[in-house]
């Protein structure tokens, strides 16, 4: 008997070093495939870094080259074409002068876009000299108007964002004072509904500084608000008109719309201030950088916003259906 339970304990002393053994080997191999995991994701990071801001740099040049060219911006430039997905090894095979390693580039995929943020109402013109502008003010009440949205939450905005806004507020109400937002989805922190920040998104930018509409790039309803005597049609005829031939002055938009048209201070036909967006594709990881330009009337361009996060796996799969 005892023997046998010699043999017992000997084989449960067996079974637990057998079982200490296997964890202690499958918390190692644990460890060596995060930390495996953890220098993948860090080289991937580091490498969509670098990626991205080079192509924010090709973007500052095209858009310096831009203007050493011409004083006019329209939708016919090079700038106003996106990038539509490629093969990164592309672009470093038209380098002849490149000889870096470009192994593994056939696997990453760059797009992007630039955006003109003058073709957009600035929310920044709603706010002058301490006060409300009323010019600013009345834009925004016709482009309200146009998108059938709350005159009551402009109001608001308008106000809110006053008062966030003012440099001249006294420490006893700064801490009563909202958030000065920084991008058109926070203005909600101002009291725009969620739904009306959504239908504004596409018309509305947020700059640091007043700016005019530019009368090449903006859509018939940003028009529509930023002058006054036209209608919605005069706008649309006006988008018609600047598709064969940019207007070069405001002069010759003018001419196409009604005698009683107003305004004119409040638009323009060239931009300063620019959204890049910068997208690349590495295995199955969507990084997209946004940036905001803004270009001298010396041509300099520099950023002045980025930001940049993962996209979710929705953007992913939807970037594949489109190839």
């Amino acid at each position: 008997m005892k023997r046998r339970a010699h043999r017992g304990a000997a084989l449960l002393a067996a079974m637990l070093t057998v079982s200490l053994v296997a964890t202690f080997a499958a918390a190692a191999l644990w460890q060596q495939w995060r930390a495996v995991e953890i220098e993948a994701a860090e080289r991937t990071r580091v490498q969509s870094a670098w990626i991205l801001t080079g192509a924010l740099d090709w973007s500052r040049l095209i858009l310096r080259e831009d203007r050493r060219s011409s004083g006019v911006d329209h939708l016919g430039e090079p700038w106003a074409v996106p990038l539509q997905e490629a093969r990164l090894s592309t672009f470093l095979a038209a380098d002849t002068s490149n000889n870096a390693d470009t192994e593994g580039a056939d696997a990453v995929f760059l797009s992007g876009d630039i955006t003109d943020l003058q073709s957009l109402l600035n929310v920044q013109n709603l706010f002058k000299a301490s006060s409300i502008d009323p010019q600013g003010l009345q834009s925004f009440q016709r482009l309200f108007e146009v998108l059938g949205l709350p005159q009551s939450e402009l109001g608001r905005l308008a106000e809110n964002f006053r008062f966030a806004s003012d440099i001249s507020v006294d420490n006893r109400n700064a801490s009563k004072a909202p958030l000065v937002p920084g991008r058109v989805e926070q203005l909600v922190w101002l009291g725009l509904s969620p739904a009306t920040v959504a239908a504004l998104k596409p018309y509305v930018t947020l700059l640091p500084a007043s700016t005019t509409v530019n009368l090449n790039t903006a859509p018939p309803e940003v028009i529509y608000a930023a002058l006054r005597g036209i209608s919605l049609a005069d706008a649309q005829r006006l988008v018609a008109v600047r598709a064969s031939q940019p207007f070069r002055k405001v002069e010759d938009a003018l001419e196409q719309l009604p005698a009683s048209t107003t305004g004119k201070e409040n638009v323009g036909y060239a931009t300063n201030f620019f959204e890049v967006r910068g997208r690349i594709r590495l295995n199955e990881v969507l990084v997209e950088e946004r940036s905001i330009v803004q270009r001298s009337p010396g041509g300099e361009v520099k950023a002045i916003q980025r930001e940049r996060g993962v996209l979710d796996p929705a953007a992913l799969a939807q970037l594949s259906q489109r190839r």
